[in-house]
């Protein structure tokens, strides 16, 4: 465990999150999922995490392997057609993740993936809450479109509105 990173997990605060994600900035990412949706066959849940307990960072949990934890808490994995994506946003770490389920995974190339995530964290760094993950969600919805274009059945499985953990 790196005592840097300690730090920044105990002065991240849920205070920090909301104010970086208000109700008008997830109204925002709830709109852009629903309108993305609507393209492609493909299903977008959206969780930000503040910060990561002791024992968590005691233990060195990784973003990609919390990413995963909620991946199967919040159901992404249990779509009709396998076709969920998790976008993970850790902020005491600035670090996103894109977790997207077998039926999705076998078609986009992980590199594709990492490049919505460093755009993403690009605009965060910069105090673009809002944009950076409406271009997250638009990016994910251009691989789902690409690769999964059309909507493939009219149930939205998972909602739209994003989580703050």
């Amino acid at each position: 465990m790196s005592l840097m990173r300690l730090l920044r997990h105990i002065a991240t605060t849920r205070w920090s999150t909301r104010r970086h994600f208000p109700p008008a900035v997830r109204d925002a990412i709830e709109q852009a999922i629903g309108g993305c949706e609507a393209h492609h066959g493909g299903e977008i849940r959206f969780v930000v995490e503040t910060a990561f307990d002791v024992p968590e960072l005691w233990r060195g949990l990784s973003t990609r392997q919390r990413a995963l934890q909620l991946f199967g808490q919040f159901g992404v994995w249990d779509t009709a057609h396998n076709n969920g994506v998790l976008i993970y946003v850790l902020m005491a770490d600035h670090a996103v993740e894109i977790i997207a389920d077998r039926g999705i995974a076998a078609r986009v190339a992980v590199g594709e993936w990492n490049s919505v995530c460093r755009q993403m964290e690009q605009h965060y760094r910069e105090g673009r809450f809002r944009d950076g993950s409406i271009a997250g969600v638009q990016g994910v919805g251009a691989l789902l479109g690409r690769h999964f274009p059309g909507r493939r059945h009219s149930d939205n499985e998972l909602p739209d509105q994003p989580v703050l953990l």
